[in-house]
């Protein structure tokens, strides 16, 4: 879910900042700059992980900064395919379910918005909501649920008039296999399960 990317920039400390260590001062522009932002092809970046490599800092004329060149660690948020997590619904609509992990909304799962039924040749919502109550199987708002990574997908919006909002960075998921979706249907599948095994017993 989370891995080290390798970073290269330049970055300048404000005289202001000249009186504290120089990793100090840098790690914090970094972050400044980097943290909770998405990389292209790259991911969601959280926080520096290390600084591997700072050049000796520069003045240019006309400013007063110091400029580094810089070569550091990120850790960045990207979940690899088929890679199992645990999120929580944050929302539903006709168009489908949203997931959150807290800190990153943008899980999309494949799936009807109503309820999902394993194995059903049932596709429109009227046929799902002629189904009896006692088959049906709902996920909540605020529900925690297993999801599996199918593919992510980066955005880089071109020039020009925005079309439509989309998020910089959105992982696609899917529950339709065993052991996926609401951790409630499962947990109660193998309580059942031990009921049984200790009555035959």
């Amino acid at each position: 879910m989370f891995c080290l990317s390798v970073v290269k920039d330049t970055m300048a400390i404000h005289p202001s900042n000249f009186g504290a260590p120089v990793e100090d001062a840098l790690i914090a522009e970094i972050n400044k700059k980097y943290a909770n932002r998405v990389l292209h092809d790259v991911g969601l970046c959280i926080c520096v992980f290390d600084i591997t490599q700072a050049g000796e800092g520069k003045v240019r004329y006309g400013d007063g900064f110091l400029w580094y060149k810089v070569v550091f660690r990120l850790v960045v948020f990207r979940p690899f395919t088929s890679e199992v997590i645990i999120a929580k619904v944050k929302s539903s609509d006709e168009d489908g379910i949203r997931l959150t992990l807290g800190f990153f909304d943008d899980l999309d799962p494949n799936e009807r918005a109503h309820f999902w039924i394993p194995d059903s040749t049932l596709t429109t919502a009227t046929e799902l909501l002629d189904t009896p109550l006692t088959e049906r199987m709902y996920i909540d708002q605020g529900e925690v649920v297993r999801v599996r990574v199918e593919a992510d997908e980066f955005c880089d919006d071109e020039p020009g008039p925005i079309k439509g909002k989309r998020p910089n960075y959105m992982i696609c998921c899917s529950i339709a296999e065993q052991g996926l979706g609401p951790v409630a249907w499962w947990s109660g599948a193998s309580q059942e399960g031990e009921g049984e095994e200790m009555d035959e017993g």
